[in-house]
């Protein structure tokens, strides 16, 4: 069965793992398709995910023109299920609490995609993410699309499930995949456990051919945060905290990748606590880039009030690196003393003491929480395997229909 990806905004630096995940299915022999609503507005620093952009077909870029003539042949075509998918849309604009002109822009492209789809003769949409792209699959499915099934992430997804309107995308869904536990019983909940039999738990994965442990530690204090620069991600109250490790470890070093809305923030925070010297802000680097970095580190430090589970935190322990970061979501499931730290999120002063923690151990014992990191992720998150789960998975329940 010939399928396709689809997302509002791909790619973009934060989208590796859905690149990973589409080549876990490209090299087991299966066709896969990417579509877009828009691309990304920013430069690709990675070259693979400029190769991607060139695999990947932009509904916003065929123009309105376009889009309106679609909807026309599908008004004269295939009034009924356009109708359904109006009744679709209709209710999405009742439930959302903001911009429900939206929708209409939704239904439009669902129109393009569902046209598309079927010219292509793909069978099914897989989308991450149950927002705009989740919203548009289900109408393009109302009007006798492909079938579709969504990844579910969080954390902003898990906020207002009821003006995301996942309820009626989780009942019209072939089924709901969710990276964590966590994940899986806040959905669970928020349906009332009516699709409990269609949610189920395919955590994302790495590649874990292309890492292997680097068993030397760098001599030096140095070490790493990987994320984009902005308020979930709270990297101004980390470099606050790390003002208090510099006091006392002077030759302490912390790099920074990334960039966002508020690197004014943290670039008016590194200069008034005078840390030009301890951090730098090194902007968006090439996944490879970001990986020798954190070869270079003695651990990556993720200090976020809201995530999911981030991906580079699996690949900082495919590397032997230990990790800290804070006690939300979906993280302890992957994260305890045995392999990190757990900060309270947003509190300096947790992460002043997990800092010192980290700081007091030597390699031996850093090498050893990398290993135990390891361990776990090669277990629970190998992309072929979680790859193969969601095919089969996909499969099943094209086959049951």
């Amino acid at each position: 069965m010939k399928f396709a990806y689809f997302m509002n905004t791909y790619p973009m630096t934060s989208t590796t793992f859905i690149r990973r995940e589409i080549a876990a299915h490209e090299e087991a022999g299966f066709e896969v398709k990417r579509f877009a609503i828009r691309r990304w507005n920013q430069e690709l620093s990675d070259p693979k995910d400029r190769e991607e952009e060139q695999s990947t077909s932009y509904i916003l870029e065929q123009g309105v023109c376009r889009l309106l003539m679609a909807f026309l042949r599908e008004m004269l075509t295939n009034p009924v299920g356009l109708f359904r998918a109006i009744r679709g849309m209709v209710h999405m604009a009742r439930n959302a609490t903001n911009q429900r002109w939206k929708q209409i822009a939704y239904l439009l492209e669902a129109v393009y995609l569902k046209q598309t789809t079927l010219a292509q003769e793909i069978g099914h949409l897989h989308v991450h993410f149950s927002t705009n792209s989740a919203s548009v699959a289900l109408l393009s499915y109302l009007m006798g699309g492909p079938s579709y099934s969504v990844t579910i992430h969080g954390p902003d997804e898990l906020y207002d499930m009821g003006a995301n309107s996942l309820g009626l995308k989780t009942l019209h869904a072939s089924f709901i995949a969710v990276i964590t536990d966590y994940c899986f019983q806040i959905v669970d909940t928020h349906t009332e456990s009516k699709f409990t039999n269609k949610i189920y738990l395919v955590r994302c994965g790495i590649n874990a051919d292309a890492f292997s442990a680097t068993p030397d530690y760098p001599a030096q204090q140095e070490y790493v945060c990987v994320g984009r620069l902005c308020e979930a991600k709270a990297q101004h109250v980390l470099v606050e905290a790390f003002s208090e490790i510099v006091a006392e470890n002077p030759e302490a070093n912390l790099i920074l990748i990334g960039d966002g809305d508020q690197r004014h923030l943290v670039e008016s925070t590194i200069k008034r606590l005078n840390l030009g010297r301890n951090v730098e802000l090194a902007g968006w680097r090439s996944n490879q880039e970001v990986l020798a970095a954190i070869k270079s580190a003695r651990a990556l430090l993720l200090p976020s009030l809201a995530e999911g589970l981030p991906v580079v935190i699996m690949e900082s322990f495919a590397l032997g690196r230990p990790v800290l970061t804070t006690r939300i979501n979906g993280i302890p499931e992957l994260v305890d003393e045995a392999c990190g730290w757990l900060a309270d999120p947003g509190n300096k002063e947790s992460l002043v003491e997990c800092l010192k923690s980290l700081l007091s151990k030597d390699v031996d014992e850093l090498s050893s929480m990398g290993q135990i990191g390891r361990e776990r992720v090669l277990k629970l998150h190998n992309q072929s395997n979680n790859a193969k789960r969601l095919r089969d998975i996909i499969l099943s329940q094209e086959a049951s229909i």
